[in-house]
């Protein structure tokens, strides 16, 4: 299986995300990014290999959602503009072709088979 490639915007799961989705109601305070300056004020504290392992498990269900939606983007830079979009649209509305033999339905319909959804 390739690697794989995480766009720039990916969602760093740093230490206070980890904290927060072990437990919501802790109260903290960190300088950084580091276990060390951590300070607990209400509930904790919370393992530092615990909060690896969440930092980990986050970022993985991150690419597994990441690479089940490539699908979605392979699809958005196919499709025809919004404009080419409308005016196809007009056009098989003239032709009174609003169904799926018109060349709006088509052109979508061929994007959608050649990227399928879980594909």
């Amino acid at each position: 299986m390739a690697k794989l490639q995480i766009p720039p915007a990916v969602p760093y799961y740093d230490i206070g995300a980890a904290i927060e989705a072990i437990d919501p109601e802790i109260e903290y305070v960190c300088q950084g990014d580091t276990y060390s300056t951590i300070e607990w004020i209400k509930g904790g504290p919370i393992e530092y290999a615990d909060i690896k392992a969440k930092q980990l498990e986050l970022l993985t269900k991150y690419e597994s959602d990441y690479a089940k939606l490539s699908y979605s983007r392979q699809r958005d830079r196919e499709y025809p503009t919004i404009a080419d979009q409308l005016d196809s649209l007009y056009h098989d509305l003239v032709a009174g072709k609003l169904d799926a033999t018109g060349e709006w339905a088509k052109s979508i319909k061929a994007v959608k088979d050649k990227y399928p959804k879980g594909g």
